[in-house]
């Protein structure tokens, strides 16, 4: 069983300003919850012991309500401070919080509800039985709130590429399990998760599990708005 997790919290939340010049975007609040305590309940709920965050931005802010919040979980948190290292970098930044153990990289702006508990223990029991090295959680733009998305991938028998890019037709909803051996080829410090799916890619390794789950996820400050008189259950 997966245990551990990243979650990514380093980022500006420009697409939100202004709400974000005084709060980091992971501390917005949807309902009674905010996006950081959602995601963090998430992963309690599904057996995750085990959580590192990486901040930056008023990564102070963060810290301070992980200490001043009882998750129940072993938090460590990481700040990046000289400069943010992106999601990729982000990650390999702390890998050796996951020694060669498979763990999930989740994004905050996503909406997790309980409703994606069966997929992600789906999505587990094929990593382990597939020998997969990295498998991503999409979504058909159909089930995204946010309709301006353009798609990141296609999906063809499980396996994620991105051929036909003028129509590409899932999104990548912010979940993903991975084994850190991905990372080893790396000698940079500050890149992007696309550096590595793009590799999976080339060698058909990179595979993606359909959601069913609505896709609610905080991209922009207009989307924030009309999420909040959306969401009732919090």
């Amino acid at each position: 069983m997966i245990t551990k997790a990243m979650l990514l919290a380093a980022g500006f939340g420009k697409r939100v300003y202004p709400l974000t010049t005084k709060i980091p975007k992971p501390l917005l609040k949807i309902g009674n919850e905010t996006l950081l305590s959602n995601t963090l309940k998430f992963l309690k709920e599904f057996g995750v012991k085990k959580v590192v965050i990486n901040v930056h931005y008023l990564g102070d802010q963060i810290a301070n309500y992980i200490s001043q919040k009882d998750f129940n979980l072993d938090v460590s948190i990481i700040e990046e401070k000289e400069k943010i290292l992106d999601t990729g970098g982000g990650v390999l930044n702390a890998i050796n919080h996951f020694s060669s153990e498979p763990f999930f990289i989740i994004n905050p702006d996503t909406i997790w509800s309980f409703n994606y508990l069966k997929e992600i223990k789906l999505m587990e029991e094929i990593f382990f039985k597939d020998k997969k090295k990295c498998l991503i959680l999409l979504a058909k733009k159909e089930k995204s709130f946010d309709q301006s998305f353009r798609g990141d991938f296609n999906l063809k028998n499980d396996v994620v590429n991105k051929k036909n890019k003028s129509d590409l037709k899932y999104i990548y909803t912010g979940l993903q399990i991975i084994k850190p051996e991905v990372f080893s080829s790396m000698n940079e410090k500050v890149f992007s998760m696309n550096k590595i799916w793009n590799k999976l890619i080339l060698t058909n390794e990179l595979s993606g599990f359909k959601s069913n789950v609505d896709f609610l996820h905080v991209s922009t400050l207009k989307v924030y708005k009309s999420l909040l008189e959306k969401i009732q259950i919090l």
